[in-house]
């Protein structure tokens, strides 16, 4: 157990050189008695990683969104490549202003706008569709056999004959509701998207979503082409939450900003104020640049480290500002006191921040190769904070000191304990009152209550999207506005699921194969939430059909194996996209309504239990491909890892927390507080309609790593004063003077600095603000209240004998 308080007694003075330079540990001793040496290696490590930092790009990629581990993505990985258009892709949706699309200038415009689409860079070429293109085709039976040939004719000459033959095309081939729009005013382009390009680099995102953004604005703008374009697609999203990434860097500098007025005005030092920033930003500027030396990127969903960094930096270097401007005003010089300050407070603060590493770090048991990357810059981020906060500023603060008004303000708040100095009074009485029994009860029951109401509340949450189009977005967003249009104006969603029915070589086209696919397709159509399914069990039906001059009571799957044969040649003819060349891998595609996590568990469960059933040794079906087939995967991976993630934290934390509280009593008055917080945030989540996914599923665990810090430094301070023989209630006041409001101020500034993101136009920002805010606030309070009413009943008696291991010194 650290001894915060014992060195307060040792004798301060003015002169540096009657300060015994051979006191403290071997650290202190090595780092104060080379400060020069020390703060000039920091300079050139700081000018070393801004410059790296500057090759630092924002990112991301399809492929690091995927639980690669996960049986569905194993599946869906190794046989990708047969699987036309099932992966990532783009939709863009042209509508005419005035009239259908069966006009001249409208044909012209798509087509010009689909050749634009089809040179991009990362664009599947032979698998885009859309009216314009030749994959695209039209059957239909005939006295003579079948006839067929591209929707678009191929003589089509803009006449008035040549567009009443394409709009004759595309009701033989079905594509209303599909690639035309029910009322036939707009049509669609499908832009399917490879996974790596020539180089085996993945696709940057955000250039082609800036390039198709380009795109529409150009063709909106221009009178020639009276059109409106609608885009959807994970690119696209991804793209737009980049491109607010500089909004997020005003509300980044808004959030410094508040948190500089907020240290001001508690210690009327601009100097100091500042330095704690600037150490805090230094610390990012080494994240950044060690992530640009490890060859990784920025992405959407790891935008707020870099300000979560910046708070857990500013909640250390907060604490030693304040012990330095106690010791000063007790007539220390600024050298002394910062060593007496770094003696005091390094292992706390090397626990505290040891406990938050661990909360980043255990996010990589997360198989999502996105949370790992997150995990990973986030930990070296907090990582780097052991220099240059618990470090840097108390040797800066050795050079420059502090203001003596904030000294003596400092000195006085610590004397009378009750805060009369920086008008708090009546708040730190209050907390007093809590080592009470009175009011200790009062807290604990309250503690009950509101963990009973939590509990009960977090079993309504759900993994995975809850609400259409993108959660990331704000409902009224263009990306929302534009997937509302198109799921409203077309028969079948982008939302797709796919099974994947795998068979010997040449197999797909087996009788008994057929007629199972065909069971498939048939028992998903019974699932709530599934539109349509398509497969090539539906292509045999409509050429067995069309075999016999198209009567539907032939719109079946003949028993005559050579019928088949013939069917599944055709299908090969036509480009059929439902069977890869060597016809052993074909899809049952199952186009849903939308992509919520319920919607998506009644499909996984449909598909698997006719597996089960279905499988054999002639053909497997396996789960999952498409969108939803993903977003099926990751709702397993994020369920199964919710909690073994939380269990992994609080068992990190706990076992840092007895090494330096060493009593297992003081572990349990040290957690209360943090589960009670993970307890409210998953019911505030349920409140506000938030569900577990990859973007938030690191907010929980980090409240964990970071709310520790407050029962750290509040705790540690206490105890020290009980082992020097004060009561529970006087060890409290005294450790309120020395680190309890600086927990208070902190856990103010933190929540202040965040809440102004609830007016970010990006919903996850807004969301992760509440979420944070809440967690900062509920981490402060249940610090300052419910460890001196744990303490009342838990450690009425601490004395030095009450440890784990050799006694507190």
């Amino acid at each position: 157990m650290i001894n915060t308080m014992s060195n307060l007694n040792i004798r301060t003075t003015r002169d540096n050189d009657a300060f015994d330079h051979r006191s403290g540990s071997l650290i202190e001793r090595g780092i104060f008695n080379h400060r020069a040496l020390f703060l000039l290696l920091c300079l050139l490590i700081t000018a070393f990683f801004i410059m790296q930092a500057k090759n630092l790009g924002v990112s991301a990629s399809y492929d690091k969104m995927l639980p690669k581990a996960h049986p569905y993505i194993q599946n869906f990985m190794e046989y990708r490549d047969g699987l036309r258009g099932l992966g990532d892709n783009i939709r863009v949706v042209v509508k005419v202003k005035e009239g259908t699309i069966y006009q001249k200038d409208y044909l012209k415009t798509l087509a010009a706008i689909n050749d634009e689409i089809f040179i991009l860079h990362g664009v599947d070429r032979p698998w885009m569709r859309s009216l314009v293109t030749p994959v695209v085709r039209w059957t239909e039976a005939t006295e003579e056999g079948f006839r067929g040939g591209p929707v678009l004719p191929n003589g089509y000459d803009g006449s008035a004959r040549s567009i009443a033959q394409l709009e004759q095309n595309v009701m033989r081939a079905g594509l209303v509701g599909s690639l035309v729009s029910n009322d036939a005013t707009s049509s669609m382009i499908v832009i399917p998207l490879v996974s790596q390009d020539a180089d085996g680099e993945p696709i940057d995102y955000h250039a082609l979503a800036t390039q198709i953004e380009d795109i529409r604005t150009r063709y909106e703008a221009d009178p020639e082409h009276p059109v409106s374009i609608h885009v959807i697609g994970f690119a696209k999203l991804i793209g737009d939450l980049i491109d607010g990434l500089y909004q997020v860097m005003v509300f980044f500098v808004a959030a410094l900003i508040i948190t500089l007025v907020i240290l001001f005005a508690y210690t009327h030092c601009i100097r100091s104020s500042i330095l704690v920033i600037a150490c805090s930003l230094v610390g990012v500027s080494w994240q950044l640049g060690m992530i640009a030396v490890l060859g990784l990127d920025l992405d959407p969903f790891s935008m707020l480290v870099p300000f979560l960094v910046v708070a857990v930096g500013v909640s250390h270097g907060a604490q030693k500002m304040n012990g330095i401007m106690q010791d000063i005003g007790r007539g220390a010089s600024p050298y002394v006191a910062a060593r007496l300050t770094f003696r005091r407070l390094f292992l706390a603060g090397l626990t505290a921040l040891a406990a938050d590493v661990a909360g980043f770090a255990v996010l990589m048991v997360i198989d999502i190769e996105v949370i790992r990357e997150l995990a990973l810059t986030a930990s070296i981020g907090v990582g780097v904070l052991i220099i240059t906060n618990l470090i840097m500023i108390p040797i800066l603060m050795s050079y420059i000191g502090v203001s003596p008004r904030a000294a003596k303000r400092s000195l006085a708040a610590e004397q009378k304990r009750t805060g009369e100095a920086h008008g708090f009074t009546h708040v730190w009485r209050f907390l007093e009152k809590f080592t009470t029994r009175r009011w200790a009860s009062a807290a604990v029951i309250a503690t009950v209550a509101l963990a009973a109401w939590g509990l009960t509340t977090s079993r309504d949450l759900q993994i995975g999207d809850l609400d259409a189009g993108a959660p990331e977005l704000r409902p009224d967003s263009r990306y929302n506005l534009d997937n509302a249009f198109i799921t409203t104006n077309y028969g079948i969603s982008s939302d797709i699921f796919a099974v994947m029915v795998v068979t010997a070589y040449d197999g797909c086209r087996d009788y008994q194969t057929m007629t199972e696919i065909d069971r498939l397709a048939w028992h998903l159509e019974q699932v709530p939430g599934v539109q349509q399914t398509s497969s090539l069990a539906h292509t045999i039906r409509n050429y067995t059909s069309g075999m016999f001059e198209g009567n539907p009571k032939w719109g079946t799957i003949s028993d005559n194996q050579g019928l088949i044969d013939s069917q599944v040649n055709n299908a090969v003819a036509w480009n059929s996209e439902f069977l890869n060349t060597h016809c052993d891998l074909t899809p049952v595609v199952a186009f849903l309504s939308d992509h919520k996590a319920e919607t998506l568990q009644r499909v996984v469960d449909a598909a698997s239990s006719f597996a089960e059933q279905a499988n054999n040794d002639q053909h497997q079906f396996l789960l999952a491909a498409g969108n939803s087939g993903v977003d099926a995967a990751t709702n397993a991976v994020v369920d199964s890892s919710n909690r073994k993630m939380l269990l992994y934290v609080y068992l990190v934390v706990a076992a840092l927390c007895l090494v330096i509280f060493r009593s297992f009593l003081a572990l349990i008055v040290a957690l209360v507080p943090l589960m009670l917080t993970s307890i409210l945030t998953e019911a505030l989540m349920v409140l506000l309609g938030i569900g577990v996914k990859v973007s938030t599923l690191p907010v929980v665990a980090l409240g964990v790593g970071i709310g520790i810090d407050y029962a750290i430094y509040l705790l540690s301070s206490q105890l020290a004063f009980q082992r020097m023989g004060y009561g529970v209630s006087e060890a409290y006041s005294r450790a309120l003077a020395a680190t309890g409001k600086v927990v208070g101020l902190v856990g103010v500034t933190l929540a202040a600095g965040v809440i102004t993101w609830i007016w970010s136009p990006i919903k996850f920002q807004a969301d992760m603000g509440i979420l944070l805010t809440f967690m900062f606030a509920c981490n402060m309070l249940g610090a300052l209240i419910l460890v001196p009413a744990l303490s009342h009943f838990l450690l009425p008696r601490l004395t030095k004998q009450d440890t784990i291991g050799r006694p507190g010194s």
